[in-house]
């Protein structure tokens, strides 16, 4: 519900944080190929409807909300865009759904690993979205310093808890954790 509320706060007051227009797009892609510590939170591409149907598997695609020919071609363009730009990449993990998991793959950024602490919290209870960002910037904190951008696909009501941003299916939202592991947004990337 809180990511609910953040949506609507966001959409009537026009928040969001630093947008990478064509204005300062160089800069923000400069930081990512050259500032140590970047983790993109990706949301998926494009993917029909919200949520996930009834009867929704883990790991059983069928059951799920999956990406269309144009989120396929959605990931496969962010995917040459940050090729395109340079951008070393550290690693690419992305949630145990098949929208994400496939976005990551199509992205051809290396090899994506699964983690559930990626998992969407769009219908979880509080105690288990709580947990769920814990375990995120617990992965941003331990990406600090490091060389690459680390890159998170996921899905658009974890990173809203984590920024209070609603990126666009392909949307990404670019965070470090300062020095005292703060998470602090960077920029965003808007979808292709």
């Amino acid at each position: 519900m809180k990511w609910l509320i953040a949506v609507v706060v966001a959409a009537l007051f026009g928040l969001g944080g630093p947008f990478i227009g064509s204005a300062n797009a160089q800069s923000l892609w400069s930081q990512l190929r050259e500032d140590p510590g970047l983790v993109v939170l990706m949301r998926h591409a494009i993917a029909p409807g919200g949520g996930d149907p009834p009867g929704f598997t883990l790991g059983k695609c069928s059951t799920q909300r999956n990406l269309s020919a144009e989120g396929r071609s959605q990931a496969r363009s962010i995917g040459r865009e940050f090729r395109g730009q340079g951008v070393p990449i550290a690693a690419v993990l992305s949630s145990r759904w098949c929208r994400a998991v496939d976005t990551a793959k199509l992205l051809g950024l290396g090899t994506a690993r699964s983690n559930s602490a990626l998992d969407s919290v769009f219908t979880a209870s509080q105690q288990i979205v709580d947990r769920k960002k814990r375990q995120t910037e617990r992965i941003i904190r331990n990406h600090r310093g490091k060389s690459g951008v680390l890159v998170l696909v996921g899905h658009q009501a974890n990173i809203i808890d984590l920024t209070r941003i609603a990126p666009s299916s392909g949307g990404a939202v670019i965070v470090r954790a300062d020095k005292n592991g703060n998470i602090k947004v960077v920029g965003q990337i808007p979808p292709p």
